[in-house]
């Protein structure tokens, strides 16, 4: 066999190992996908891709590990092995070629699935179909007339994370044949979920941009969808997160109020952080402000930072604090046991049902409503008003399996307004959004809102129709669907700011300067972009000297200023090796978000 034969078969093998192993990963990860979220959506699918990993449940990653890494590794090695076998017979080639055409089919088979299963074909068509639907329907809160009561009411508003009146059994307007949520349901008829007349529970349907966490408190504190440019989600290094929008923070903000985003994992996630901050200058009450004030151990995380039983236990105390202090306050939390896949089990919870989802679902009831109780105890309570509002629909893979087969039971996510203000002027049961809630969480309080509509939300206690009722579920799904020019103008999102340049490398953050010295390389990093320096925890050399990073080795540099750090690497980590020594300097924030900063070689002679 010539070289240039031998050339071809080595290049082959390696091209057919790579194939495979595409193949194989895209396969499983499709379908970890798909059984991790369910009813995934585009816009979801877009937000997430494009932000930051920092407070990602470290379970869901373990995961995936296991699920599509690990089983992709392990096929390769028997694909590998099976290829080293059949190396000198006859039929390699064919082995191989095959190999390489049988993975293109895989490749084309999952992108197909994915393709269709999320609807990227109509995704990709609605970003060219422009729609002026949210600019003509918008109500700027900025040009309403708000008129608030002369005592103004505290608020606690508590997401309720995945909660859906589907949980509830049949004969309440659930899908189950028995009630996984008495408590919330006993909490939605006795107070109000704009059921009407009707015992069954009502609640807000969720809609294009609404369909996860951070979406669903958006569109709730809002009235509009969460939709950005693919290219533009880095919401945690922005300065501004919709700086075009009035929000239910801002016009609290206005009127005095002391604010507070009490949630159990870290803020940073989704852009939360950036948005309360920025929308009503919240105080982040969140899993790390629980380390850094000692409500927790240092080393304390389950879940995605601690459970509710805590959160609630928490809230209590933010209770009584609040209500000492002479400004009102709007309290909001987020619960978390109940995320998916199957929730979290705490020590409260018992074994009641067969489903591990509704045993934490049953527990969350609960919880909530204990909490609840609590509060009416409270001599603040009188001038409290509390709402209760699912953020999404449920991601659990199976739990609602049956239900959506049926395809004839409408899931809303769970909806309570408990000691309003006011009442509703009809006794109808309305169809809603979850955006309708930013006006209702006004009008609950007391405020008198002119033409009862604020964003694309309108006040469910008054006689105004909602969108979805004036122009239908259907059109309104299908025009949040288009591409809103107006939507993009309002977010404000610079899509030149320096920490997205720099963290998606196209933009150095700091110059890198080595010297060769007897024993090792002297590295100085100087000159840290402005962008960067406050953000920045600490800073890791990567550096290897072989090929495929076989030898790579971590190096912590040492800080020296603000602007400056220094590092040496040590000859004898890579076997007083000659030649040269690549050297990528990393950054790692304090939201652990980690990335390359600069990158330089040196020759060692």
């Amino acid at each position: 066999m010539g070289i240039v034969q031998k050339l071809i078969k080595y290049l082959g093998t390696v091209l057919s190992i790579i194939m495979v192993g595409i193949t194989i990963l895209l396969g499983f990860s499709v379908r970890w996908m798909f059984k991790t979220w369910p009813n995934l959506a585009v816009d979801e699918l877009v937000f997430h891709l494009t932000e930051p990993l920092d407070g990602t449940n470290q379970d869901m990653i373990i995961e995936y590990i296991m699920q599509c890494i690990i089983p992709m590794v392990f096929v390769l090695i028997l694909f590998s092995v099976f290829l080293i076998i059949k190396r000198k017979t006859k039929y390699y080639n064919s082995f191989v070629i095959t190999g390489i055409f049988l993975s293109m089919g895989g490749i084309v088979i999952s992108l197909y699935v994915a393709w269709e299963k999320i609807g990227i074909g109509e995704y990709l068509y609605n970003q060219f179909a422009k729609s002026s639907f949210i600019e003509e329907h918008y109500i700027d809160p900025k040009m309403a007339d708000l008129e608030f009561p002369e005592q103004k009411r505290n608020l606690i508003y508590i997401y309720l994370e995945s909660m859906e009146t589907t949980y509830a059994d049949e004969n309440s307007g659930g899908a189950f044949s028995e009630n996984y949520i008495p408590e919330l349901t006993k909490l939605a008829q006795e107070n109000e979920d704009f059921s009407g007349e009707s015992a069954n529970l009502n609640g807000g349907h969720t809609v294009e941009g609404t369909t996860w966490t951070m979406a669903g408190l958006f569109a709730q504190t809002s009235g509009i969808p969460l939709k950005t440019n693919i290219n533009a989600n880095n919401m945690d290094t922005q300065e501004h997160f919709f700086p075009g929008i009035m929000t239910l923070g801002d016009i609290l903000k206005e009127q005095g109020y002391s604010q507070t985003l009490l949630i159990g994992s870290k803020a940073e996630f989704g852009g939360r952080k950036v948005y309360f901050t920025e929308h009503g200058d919240y105080f982040m009450d969140d899993y790390d402000y629980a380390i850094e004030s000692a409500k927790i151990p240092s080393d304390y995380k389950v879940w995605w930072g601690y459970e509710d039983e805590k959160l609630f236990e928490f809230a209590k105390e933010k209770c009584t604090e609040l209500s000492r202090q002479e400004e009102p306050f709007n309290l909001t939390m987020l619960t978390a046991d109940t995320h998916f896949e199957d929730g979290y089990v705490c020590e409260k919870c018992s074994n009641d049902y067969e489903d591990q989802y509704a045993n934490v679902m049953a527990c969350s009831s609960k919880q909530v409503y204990e909490f609840i109780e609590w509060v009416k105890q409270q001599p603040f309570y009188e001038n409290t008003t509390i709402v209760l509002s699912g953020d999404h629909l449920t991601m659990d893979s199976d739990f609602c399996a049956k239900v959506d087969e049926e395809e004839e039971y409408d899931r809303r996510t769970y909806t309570a307004y408990i000691n309003s203000a006011v009442n509703p002027i009809n006794n109808m049961k309305r169809m809603y959004t979850t955006m309708d809630n930013f006006p209702t969480t006004l009008a609950a309080m007391g405020v008198k809102i002119e033409g009862n509509r604020l964003g694309l939300g309108t006040n469910l206690f008054s006689d105004q129709p909602t969108l979805m009722e004036s122009v239908g579920e259907e059109m309104l799904k299908a025009e949040l669907k288009k591409k809103s020019e107006f939507l993009e103008e309002i977010s404000g999102i610079d899509k030149n700011n320096e920490t997205v340049l720099i963290r998606e490398g196209k933009k150095e953050g700091a110059y890198i300067e080595t010297k060769v010295e007897s024993d090792s390389i002297k590295v100085s990093i100087e000159k840290i972009d402005p962008a960067i320096k406050e953000k920045i925890n600490t800073i890791v050399l990567a550096v290897w000297t072989e090929e495929g990073q076989r030898d790579l080795q971590w190096i912590d540099a040492e800080k020296i200023s603000e602007t400056e750090y220094e590092a040496n690497i040590k000859f004898d980590l890579f076997n007083n090796a000659k030649g040269k020594y690549y050297i990528d300097v990393r950054a790692i924030e304090f939201t652990d978000v980690e990335y390359v900063i600069g990158s330089t070689a040196c020759k060692v002679k």
